[in-house]
């Protein structure tokens, strides 16, 4: 089939030929139908062709972004006509779509036959790309001009103390090697801020890698993972509404409305996240005025996080996309979805659970119970994520941007009354658990991960039993350590105070045991500025028909700890953890940990004078302890106390920020604090004036009416 000459009439290519010169043209052209949606050119490619859009369009984007749609007359790949460079754009059919395509061996066909023509059709592209460099000049000069950049084509980096010399805008990522650890490289450290691997340079600076061997890599790798996962939803599941939830040791919790077959669309999801990880979708960044992402995320039921935005300070917000679902930028995310093609989702205690694979897999310690669908600690986080979020609806607060509005409104005291009354009412019940077991329960342990206020948890907790009739007696873990020397080692040649075995068990389980059986046992206690073991260095102790021993401590909740010292009905095993959720949007909420770490820098830097540096420093270490030694027992608790306050954030941020803006520049620490400073800054601040002295985050900001 030849190519009519009318059919190019439209073409800047050819509109100074006559009609002769234009019928030749189009006798060299190879005539291409595109049937709507099929792609003509991949990013990437090698090509050796031009192509002339007569009829329908064609959308042309790069790395996920839409630079432009083309109609009849059009024309595109002519830097691969002209050069083997490979393609530095993709292009997609909308609609039905005909194409003339002009090869290279055509090109060469037509500068023999006719080469006037071939010379005309150079110097039209060479005049458009010409006109389309003015162009990109023109705004590249409308920005230095709006910024405080240097005017300088070329910068310094460090990386890994090697300094050279790259371009001006050169992305991150190009600077950066793989890790020889076998992690994933997720994103990249810019004068320590996390920063997306496709940032463009524009400083002088040091450049570190991030990867999932790092808390915050893998946090870059579950964003990511959510932002998949709703547009996998947009594309299949439109009319369902679906949330991504709190995240666990390797997996996270996304909250699905509008679907009663969950085990359908979890396989669609897979199937579909894992499609989009194939084709490399590009996450990308998106500079958008305030006013036009709320507009966009109201139009599209977010409200959420239109109302987070409604209390910006900024005229402009980061949004990232990969694809047509929009949410806002809180942190960086990665280059690309093609590291997630392991993604799956599978139905769970009415949500779906979405499981990261290999990448952010995670051991179960010997004698905890395997995560799964019949009990397993994704199931209780699940059991405390509704019963969170069931009070927080009481609260008629929702999200951020609810808990902002009623702050602004005036409800901080009424907020403040609700959050810790419910506290009192669940302590309550769970003094009346232990009650309502009778007088044979005579143990209650107690465990729950750093900062989650177990001390005043307990205070408060003694006070409701006392008031049921049952007085508790404390055996404090801590007075069973074993000598120093004896101390377990861990991988890394390290003594593991954390591990079971730190503990002297045989000791613990048979005071216990005598305890239990009426006798009275002199208890251990533990010289720690010697670090040597006591084993009847404490106070004498013996249990009366009302009384109840307390335990405290990491491995409250392993079965291992009390061993044979006591039967299972014997024991009553209760785990406190916060577990806020407020959301940001559907893909980000506040994550409980950075709760925990708030509290804990606020309680060590204004209580005890240690650095916020050093807090964060040891936070890793502190994380990984709680994923050996608690979270994988969370099945077996017969209570759970959620201590998270939908205020705290509010509190913590009135002295968090100014003890996380210590942290140096040049300290590894300084990354988390960055980020930190940006989570409390999107909280409306209120100041602990009307906190009561009862509550448990007094604990973490003073004047507790406790003793501790």
């Amino acid at each position: 089939m030849i190519i009519d000459a009318d059919a190019v009439q439209g073409s800047p290519l050819v509109s100074g030929l006559d009609a002769q010169a234009q019928a030749t043209f189009a006798r060299h052209l190879d005539p291409l139908d595109v049937a709507d949606g099929a792609s003509i050119v991949r990013q990437g490619e090698p090509g050796r062709e031009l192509f002339l859009v007569l009829r329908g369009a064609v959308v042309v984007e790069r790395d996920g972004v839409r630079l432009a749609e083309l109609g009849p007359g059009a024309h595109f790949g002519e830097i691969s006509l002209l050069t083997d460079r490979p393609r530095a754009a993709s292009a997609t059919a909308v609609g039905d779509v005909s194409l003339g395509r002009l090869t290279r061996e055509g090109y060469e066909a037509l500068a023999a036959r006719a080469p006037a023509v071939a010379a005309r059709i150079i110097r039209e592209i060479v005049a458009g790309l010409g006109r389309d460099l003015v162009r990109i000049d023109d705004g590249l000069g409308l920005l230095l001009r709006e910024r405080s950049l240097p005017r300088r084509a070329e910068i310094d980096v460090t990386v890994r103390g090697e300094r050279r010399r790259v371009a001006m805008g050169t992305p991150v990522g190009q600077v950066l090697s793989p890790p020889g650890s076998g992690a994933l490289l997720v994103a990249a450290l810019v004068d320590r801020k996390p920063v997306s691997l496709r940032a463009p340079l524009t400083a002088d600076a040091e450049v570190e890698p991030l990867t999932t061997d790092e808390w915050e890599g893998r946090e870059v790798f579950r964003r990511s993972a959510g932002l998949l996962v709703l547009e996998a939803a947009r594309r299949v599941a439109p009319e369902v509404a679906v949330r991504i939830g709190p995240s666990l040791s390797s997996s996270q919790l996304v909250e699905v409305d509008g679907c009663a077959e969950l085990e359908d669309l979890a396989a669609r999801l897979t199937t579909e996240v894992r499609a989009i990880a194939a084709r490399r979708a590009a996450f990308v960044e998106e500079m958008w005025t305030v006013e036009e992402a709320m507009s966009h995320f109201t139009a599209r039921g977010w409200t959420s996080a239109a109302k987070v935005l409604s209390a910006s300070r900024d005229a402009a917000v980061p949004l990232v996309t990969a694809g047509e679902v929009y949410a806002l930028c809180l942190a960086p995310l990665l280059p690309d979805a093609s590291s997630l093609v392991e993604l799956s989702l599978r139905p769970y205690h009415g949500m779906l659970l979405l499981e990261f694979g290999a990448t952010l897999g995670a051991a179960v310690p010997p004698g905890a119970r395997e995560q799964d669908a019949d009990g397993g600690a994704p199931a209780r986080s699940a059991e405390m994520l509704v019963a969170h979020k069931a009070w927080l609806a009481t609260l008629g607060v929702g999200s951020v941007g609810d808990f902002n509005q009623r702050a602004v409104d005036g409800g901080v005291s009424e907020l403040i009354r609700a959050a810790e009354g419910f506290h009192e009412k669940r302590i309550g019940r769970i003094a009346d658990l232990v009650e309502a077991r009778g007088p044979g329960l005579r143990i209650i342990s107690i465990a729950g991960p750093s900062s989650s206020g177990k001390t005043t948890f307990i205070k408060r907790l003694k006070v409701q039993l006392q008031i049921n009739g049952v007085r508790p007696r404390a055996v404090s873990l801590d007075d069973y350590y074993l000598s120093r020397d004896r101390t377990p080692r861990g991988p890394d040649g390290e003594r593991d105070f954390e591990a079971l075995g730190a503990l002297d068990l045989p000791l613990l389980q048979a005071h216990l045991g005598a305890l239990l059986r009426g006798e009275g046992v002199r208890t251990a206690r533990y010289d720690f500025l010697s670090g040597t073991s006591l084993p009847s260095g404490g106070e004498q102790l013996q249990l009366g028909p009302r009384d109840v021993l307390m335990i405290e401590g990491i491995h409250g909740l392993n079965p291992a700890l009390v061993g044979a010292a006591a039967r299972a009905e014997q024991v009553f095993r209760v785990f406190i953890h916060p577990m806020i959720d407020l959301p940001f949007d559907h893909l980000s909420s506040v994550n409980p940990a950075d709760v925990r770490l708030l509290r804990r820098i606020v309680r060590d830097r204004h209580g005890r004078g240690h650095a916020a540096a050093d807090t964060i420093a040891r936070w890793p270490s502190v994380r990984d302890g709680e994923r050996r030694h608690i979270f994988p027992f969370l099945p077996g608790a017969d209570a759970v106390f959620d201590s998270s306050l939908a205020y705290e954030c509010s509190v913590l941020k009135v002295y968090a920020d100014r003890y996380l803006l210590e942290v140096p520049r040049a300290h590894p620490s300084y990354t988390t604090a960055h980020r930190l400073r940006r989570l409390i800054d999107r909280f409306v601040t209120i100041y602990p004036d009307h906190v009561p002295p009862t509550s448990i985050l007094r604990e973490f900001i003073g004047g507790s009416g406790f003793e501790y």
